[in-house]
């Protein structure tokens, strides 16, 4: 079982660990460390006990407060999963469903005798406006 040193606030420990895990032991060290590093900057000189359980209680705050942060994102998670079944159930419906039945639009057509009633009745239109514009001019 290996050993190694850590340094927490200032002070040296030697600690045994599994071998393969110093890296973590060191990670860990490195952030109890960087709390005392707080805590000392703070108060100054403190007993190590107190260094060292102050310390710890700091990151099992940030660490509280970590883990309440999953639970809601995985909250948050799961609640898009459930949408996104939801959506993909739907998309899978639309996508089996037999197409729509056509629909029929009628679009009137003018019939032609009404067309060309309607030109007579514009040239009728057109005589009568000349034939006020002549007398007009012949008044």
């Amino acid at each position: 079982m290996p050993e190694i040193k850590i340094t927490i606030g200032g002070r040296v420990f030697d600690v045994a660990c599994q071998e393969g895990e110093e890296h973590y032991l060191q990670s860990a060290a490195r952030m109890l460390d960087a709390e005392a590093a707080v805590l000392v900057g703070q108060i100054g000189r403190l007993p190590e006990s107190r260094m060292l359980l102050m310390a710890g209680l700091m990151l099992a705050d940030k660490t509280a407060g970590m883990e309440e942060q999953v639970r809601a994102n995985a909250q948050s998670i799961a609640a898009l999963q459930a949408q996104l079944t939801a959506a993909q159930a739907e998309t899978a419906a639309l996508r089996n469903a037999p197409p729509p039945e056509p629909q029929r639009v009628e679009v009137p057509i003018i019939p032609a005798s009404l067309i060309e009633s309607m030109a007579e009745m514009a040239a009728r239109a057109e005589s009568i406006a000349d034939d006020v514009q002549e007398r007009a001019l012949n008044a």
